[in-house]
């Protein structure tokens, strides 16, 4: 800890014995009273002492060559940072009235008349120094107070911001909770639909129609569980970055109306006057992607509107954006949830979502989808019972120029196929169906044995399960395209893994494209005539 500074006396006097003589004097007490003393010949000297020290008190002879006392006086009271000194003028001379009033206007606090009597001079200096002492003392108080202060408002700023982190980690913790637990309901409705279904099959007795309705049971909640999945992984993907957009020129209104006719069609939309006025608009993105947020909004809709409700869909162009708006008359947003309805884990009434089901993390997808196509979504609402609308902007772009329709499948029959497939009851099942749709199909159940089935069997497609044990689908891929006699062979991926960097992945082995399981039958048939109908990449 630093030793606190004596307080300073100058002396400005100048004759060099009076000089002496006060500062010898003072000296007898300077270490008793603690206190250093420094001299002065002139005023200019003077006022260089006071830009260098601070003063407890300053002893000015009046009559001084060049600048008097009363000049130095108010020249070291005219600077802010020596205008508090204490001044004692000493003269030789009795002062008349006139004079002291002088003095006093320069700053003096008192007279001393030479012969300076010493016990007079300790009793003055005594008090000045004693002063300038407290003075320090409490500025040093005051320093420490202050240091105190600014400590205590720092940690009460970190303790309210612990305190704010620790209550935002609670609500998402909380808010996770309850979504695990929701995912929990999600997943062991359908299960046990399906679990039951199966058992209903296996039970001696059942009709035909029993049967019949226990196998829809299973494709429809099969199809439940597999959106349950896509709508977890698709988010994480999202969030992480990891969604690859497969761009093209799209009008929006045309994939709406598309993504409308899909809800009509599967009664999604019975009991709701669904409402449109779809104006053109393109826009560049991934057909698929726009699709599941127009989906995934009206979904909303239906899901937060009571039967009987009206949802009203609308497309437009303004200001060179695409713009899509969902409205309803349905139960509304309430202010405080507002500006948090595309947070992840957030959802409003629970009672209604439940009845619809779903994990309502629709919204959340639906914001970083708009986002990665460098678009935006924006939700609004009056508060409960007054309905809310979504608004999603994404930027124009002028209608492609039309290009030559493709040629059409050739009328002599479908593709031959070649499945490889580890997973028996998936290969046996994909078989069968594929077998439904009228395509020679062969199986294997490996990579070796797959390429030996290729040479055997020529066909003119193969999907090729990723995950094969022996040598991978990358490598199945890799060497039919590095052969000449099989590198026009039309090949699908068949994967698990849907990440930007598995596409990446799968495209440079020589795919022609990526299929994530489970794959419905209608996407499969889709993409494989897609797949035949393009000219081969070599």
């Amino acid at each position: 800890m630093p030793i606190p500074a004596q307080p300073k006396i100058l002396v400005v006097n100048d004759d060099a014995n009076s000089l002496f003589a006060l500062t010898s004097l003072l000296g007898l007490w300077a270490e008793q009273e603690s206190y250093e003393v420094l001299s002065a010949r002139t005023g200019q000297e003077a006022l260089r002492q006071v830009l260098l020290h601070d003063f407890a008190v300053i002893l000015l002879d009046v009559n001084m060559p060049g600048m008097d006392g009363f000049e130095t006086a108010e020249a070291i009271h005219a600077r802010a940072r020596s205008a508090d000194i204490p001044i004692i003028f000493i003269t030789a001379f009795l002062a008349d009235e006139l004079d002291r009033l002088k003095a006093y206007q320069h700053g003096a606090v008192d007279f001393l008349f030479t012969p300076v009597i010493p016990q007079i001079l300790y009793a003055k200096i005594s008090v000045f120094v004693a002063l300038a002492s407290k003075n320090e003392e409490l500025k040093k108080q005051a320093r420490e107070l202050s240091s105190r202060s600014a400590e205590l408002t720092a940690s009460n700023k970190r303790l309210r911001r612990e305190i704010e982190e620790r209550q935002v980690a609670e609500r998402e913790n909380h808010a996770k909770d309850e979504f695990l637990a929701m995912l929990g309901h999600e997943l062991r409705n359908p299960l046990s639909a399906i679990s039951s279904a199966a058992a209903l099959i296996g039970l001696p007795g059942v009709s035909v129609d029993g049967v019949q309705r226990a196998k829809k049971i299973i494709e429809r909640q099969s199809q439940h569980l597999g959106r349950i999945v896509d709508d977890l992984l698709d988010l994480s993907r999202a969030m992480s970055g990891k969604i690859l957009l497969d761009r093209a020129p799209v009008d929006l209104a045309a994939l709406v109306a598309g993504t409308l006719e899909t809800f009509r069609a599967t009664g999604r939309s019975n009991g709701y006057d669904l409402a449109h006025d779809l104006a053109g608009g393109w826009v560049e993105g991934d057909a698929t992607r726009l699709e599941q947020i127009a989906s995934n909004l009206i979904d909303n809709a239906l899901k937060y509107t009571p039967s009987g409700g009206r949802i009203e869909v609308r497309t437009w162009t303004e200001n060179g954006e695409v713009v899509l708006s969902v409205r309803d008359n349905g139960v509304g947003i309430a202010a405080e949830l507002l500006p948090h309805v595309f947070d992840v884990f957030v959802q409003g009434s629970s009672t209604l979502d439940r009845s619809q089901g779903g994990l309502g993390i629709g919204l959340s997808l639906v914001r970083r989808l708009a986002e990665l196509h460098g678009g935006d979504i924006e939700a609004d609402s009056k508060g409960p019972g007054a309905g809310s609308v979504f608004i999603l902007r994404l930027p124009r772009i002028e209608p492609p120029v039309p290009l030559a329709a493709p040629a059409p499948l050739a009328a002599d029959g479908k593709p031959a196929l070649l499945l490889i497939e580890d997973n028996e009851d998936g290969r046996e099942m994909m078989t069968m169906m594929l077998d439904c749709y009228g395509y020679q199909v062969r199986a294997a159940e490996d990579g070796l044995r797959g390429l030996d089935a290729v040479r055997e069997f020529r066909p003119d497609l193969a999907l090729v399960d990723i995950g094969l044990p022996g040598i991978d689908g990358y490598e199945v891929a890799r060497r039919l395209r590095a052969d000449p006699d099989t590198r026009h062979i039309k090949l699908i991926a068949l994967t698990g893994y849907g990440l930007a960097e598995d596409l990446a992945r799968v495209m440079a082995a020589g795919f022609d494209r990526h299929l994530v399981k489970p794959v419905g039958i209608e996407q499969l048939m889709e993409t494989i005539a897609s797949c035949m109908r393009e000219p081969l990449k070599l």
